[in-house]
């Protein structure tokens, strides 16, 4: 560690912190996505769509910690910065996981006359939590300002990551799942597929117009035909998700049921990718860069010590829960 300079160790964290997002929003998202899509099932469905998350779901919450703890350590000035803005959308996800955490443990020691009641508080936690952070996103792309058209944007951005998330569900229930259950996930994954691609979209068109600065990345001649591998395989990843999807069929294609899952996730490795091009080098948006919100180098040096120990186990952990529950979800009774 020492062999790190005070730059390297600010672009070590800032990458750090990115991977712990973008791990929080493809796993936790997937399963934000089912408690979403929980309301277009029925009946037994509901308790199979539950079991497909229960083994993961607590955690995949481990990296939203660990992305806020290495912003609250690592670039303590960015973080005060971002929680002021967007401390109601903040406390609004917070009380969405809340709800979401009390009805999934309590739907499954629930009389059945109370179930839809916890059912309904599921798929409302759920929601509340996805649209919070969509509409945190949007105010991050729009630098935090609070004119009528950038509320409006992020208003906009929030039901499109819902449907992000919507789609990452859909397509884990596609490997999870057998039968109607499957048939209908494919239904949805598609439905969800171009709501999420609009999304994709509309923040890459207005991302470039937030500031001179970001247009002038994008559309500098030199790097333009570059960058324009980006949208082009999104565009084209979308059309062939499309495609699959629309000619699936369970007894055919069951063997290749992870495909859309990756597939959604490229889309959202790209979107990310795009987006911290976009914002690279700052935290806040033509205000904080990395460097002017970056702890002292001593500081950095001693959590970097603690991320080497912590950030091991999780992947461990993390890995062998989904080893051990690979395959198709069963009807599980719990006592």
């Amino acid at each position: 560690m020492d062999a790190l300079s005070h730059d390297n160790l600010i672009l070590l964290f800032g990458g750090l912190m990115g991977v712990a997002i973008m791990a929080y929003v493809l796993l936790d998202g997937y399963d934000l996505g089912v408690g979403v899509l929980l309301s277009r099932a029925s009946g037994r469905e509901r308790d199979e769509m539950v079991n497909a998350i229960a083994p993961f779901w607590d955690a995949n919450e481990t990296w939203l910690v660990l992305g806020a703890g290495i912003l609250l350590v690592a670039f303590p000035l960015a973080h005060g910065t971002i929680l002021k803005e967007l401390y109601l959308p903040v406390l609004v996800m917070l009380v969405g996981l809340i709800l979401r955490g009390t009805a999934f443990e309590l739907r499954v020691k629930s009389p059945p006359e109370r179930l839809e009641a916890w059912n309904a508080m599921f798929v409302v936690g759920s929601a509340t939590a996805a649209l919070a952070q969509g509409f945190m996103l949007g105010q991050f792309v729009v630098a935090f300002r609070t004119d009528t058209v950038a509320l409006l944007f992020a208003c906009l951005v929030a039901p499109a990551l819902v449907a992000g998330y919507a789609l990452l569900g859909a397509s884990w229930l596609l490997i999870k799942t057998e039968g109607a259950l499957q048939r209908r996930a494919a239904v949805w994954a598609h439905s969800a597929l171009w709501l999420t691609a609009g999304g994709i979209g509309v923040v890459s068109v207005a991302t470039p117009l937030v500031s001179p600065r970001i247009f002038e990345k994008w559309l500098s001649v030199g790097l333009t035909p570059l960058l324009m591998v980006v949208p082009v395989l999104v565009g084209g990843g979308v059309l062939w998700l499309s495609g699959w999807l629309k000619r699936f069929d369970p007894q055919r294609d069951d063997s290749r049921a992870w495909l859309p899952l990756a597939m959604t996730v490229v889309l959202f490795l790209l979107s990310g990718a795009g987006l911290a091009y976009s914002a690279f080098p700052y935290l806040v948006i033509d205000q904080l860069t990395l460097w002017d919100a970056a702890a002292t180098d001593a500081t950095l040096r001693m959590i970097l010590l603690g991320v080497a120990i912590v950030l091991p186990p999780i992947i461990l952990y993390s890995a062998f829960s989904y080893r051990i529950f690979r395959g198709k979800t069963t009807h599980l009774e719990e006592s």
